[in-house]
């Protein structure tokens, strides 16, 4: 697990991963600014307490490797197997997709799939797991192609455009 912060502007002491290496990240997040209130009480926090220390371990090694155990008997109908490949080859034949998504990230986001089903107490996927997290586990690894910039698109607006117009399995 890598967490890490960006600074957006200027690039002094750092440095955009080659794409090669974006796509070993299963997934990535972004939260952006704080909103008023919510950064108001980080401050709060900080002033009042070193928040560091209240830090503390949710699970040890062996409740992590039971979870890895646990999602791999997660059940994923074929008709999931195939949504996800659509999702994946979608972006490979995009217009305004220069680069798609390689098998790597087809398979992250069949596993974060099963995560995302655990996470909702089921032990099967449905469609809608799936459309949840695609982009983001698939956003860092497509390449936009200049059509995009042209058309002021960026890759979360992309792929919610490849999940709107990609037929969704129905699986009862």
């Amino acid at each position: 697990t890598v967490i890490a912060t960006q600074n957006p502007i200027g690039s002094a002491g750092t440095h955009n991963l080659p794409d090669s290496q974006l796509d070993r990240f299963m997934i990535k997040l972004s939260m952006g600014y704080p909103d008023f209130n919510d950064e108001v009480s980080i401050l709060k926090a900080k002033f009042n307490s070193a928040p560091l220390e209240k830090v503390y371990a949710v699970a040890n090694e062996s409740t992590i490797i039971e979870l890895q155990e646990h999602i791999s008997s997660v059940y994923i109908d074929d008709r999931i197997y195939e949504y996800i490949v659509k999702l994946s080859n979608e972006t490979r034949n995009h217009p305004y997709i220069k680069l798609g998504i390689s098998p790597r990230g087809t398979l992250a986001l069949m596993q974060i799939s099963k995560g995302i089903a655990l996470a909702y107490g089921r032990d099967y996927v449905i469609p809608d797991d799936v459309m949840y997290i695609c982009s983001d586990v698939f956003s860092h690894r497509i390449i936009l192609s200049s059509k995009a910039r042209i058309a002021e698109k960026n890759a979360d607006s992309v792929i919610a455009e490849i999940i709107k117009q990609t037929s969704v399995p129905q699986i009862k």
